[in-house]
C-alpha cells in the first residue's frame, strides 16, 4: 500500500533540516571539547548499536567482497569529512561545493556501472565547473584551488558521498538495511583510523557532551538516515530532488542568523551555477542522497 503523498515529503523535509542544522550541535559539542572525529565515531557507533536488531543473518556478505569494503570506505570518508568540512568552513559554501555531488555520481556511475552518458551532461558539467572555478578562485592568488582545508573536505566528501550511491545501485541484490549498516560501520572504522593516525588523546570532555553525542547519533544521524531512504524510495526523484534542496534554505538561513556567516556575491553566483548543474542531472539520472 502506498502511503498518503505528504508522508514523504515530511520525511524528507526532516532529513534536509538535519542536515541544513548539524553544523550548529557539531559546533556546540567541539566546544565543549569533542572534536569533529570523536563525534563521528561516537555518534554514528550509536546509530549502528541501535540499528543492530534489524541485521538480517543470512545476509551472503562474502559474496561482495571488494565492492561491500568500497562502499564502507567511500560512506566514511563522506560523512566524516562532511562534519571536519562542517566545523571548519562557512555552511553553505561547504554545502554548495557537496552539492557537486551528482555531477560526480554520473561519472562513477560511467566508469563502475557502464552507464551512457549524454552529449547534455559534458553541458553541465561545464557549467558545474565554471560555477566551482567562481567558487574557488582567489584573487590573491589567481588560482581557482580550494583555499584551505574545508573546501578539500567538501569537495572529497561530495565525490565519496557520490561513489557511495554509485555503490548502492552496485550492490542492488543486497538489503537496504545491510547497506546502511556497512555505510555506518564504514564511518566507525575510517574515524577510528583517523584517531590512530593523528593520535588525539582521549577527549576530557563532561558528560553532558557525550550526552549529546549520543543524542545526535540517535535522533539525528540514524532518523535522518533512514528518513531520506523512505522519502527517495516514495517519491519520483524529480520531486525528491527539489524537497532536498531545502537543506541549502537552512543551512543559509541559520549559518546567517546564528554565525553571522556570509559568502560573496562571486562565491553565491558560482554556487548558483553548481546548484542548477546539480540539480540537472540530478533530474535527469536519479542521483540522491
Amino acid at each position: 500500500m502506498q502511503p498518503r503523498p505528504w508522508i514523504p515529503v515530511l520525511t524528507l523535509l526532516f532529513s534536509a533540516t538535519f542536515w541544513g542544522l548539524v553544523w550548529y550541535p557539531l559546533r556546540a559539542l567541539e566546544a565543549m571539547g569533542l572534536s569533529g572525529i570523536w563525534q563521528t565515531l561516537a555518534s554514528y557507533a550509536t546509530a549502528l548499536v541501535i540499528a543492530l536488531p534489524l541485521f538480517h543473518r543470512g545476509e551472503p556478505w562474502r559474496r561482495y567482497g571488494v565492492d561491500l569494503f568500497v562502499l564502507a570506505l567511500a560512506s566514511g570518508w563522506c560523512n566524516l569529512a562532511f562534519v571536519l568540512a562542517m566545523l571548519d568552513g562557512t555552511v553553505v559554501r561547504v554545502l554548495l561545493l557537496f552539492y557537486l555531488s551528482p555531477v560526480w555520481a554520473v561519472l562513477f556511475g560511467r566508469w563502475l556501472l557502464g552507464e551512457r552518458i549524454s552529449g547534455r551532461f559534458f553541458m553541465l558539467l561545464a557549467l558545474a565547473m565554471t560555477g566551482t572555478v567562481l567558487m574557488l578562485w582567489d584573487p590573491a592568488l589567481e588560482h581557482p584551488w580550494p583555499s584551505d582545508r574545508a573546501d578539500w573536505l567538501a569537495l572529497s566528501s561530495g565525490a565519496t558521498f557520490a561513489l557511495s550511491n554509485v555503490m548502492v545501485r552496485r550492490l542492488r541484490s543486497m538489503s537496504l538495511v545491510a547497506k546502511t549498516l556497512t555505510a555506518w560501520a564504514g564511518v566507525i572504522a575510517v574515524s577510528a583510523g583517523a584517531i590512530c593516525l593523528t593520535a588525539p588523546a582521549f577527549p576530557e570532555a563532561p558528560a553532558g557532551a557525550w550526552a549529546g553525542v549520543v543524542l545526535l547519533g540517535v535522533f539525528g544521524f540514524f532518523f535522518a538516515t533512514f528518513a531520506v531512504q523512505y522519502g527517495v524510495t516514495h517519491l519520483p526523484v524529480q520531486r525528491s530532488s527539489v524537497v532536498l534542496l531545502f537543506e541549502l534554505v537552512v543551512g543559509a538561513l541559520s549559518a546567517s542568523l546564528l554565525a553571522g556567516e556570509a559568502l560573496t556575491t562571486r562565491e553565491w553566483l558560482g554556487g548558483l551555477l553548481i546548484l542548477g548543474a546539480g540539480y540537472a542531472v540530478a533530474r535527469g539520472r536519479g542521483d540522491f542522497r
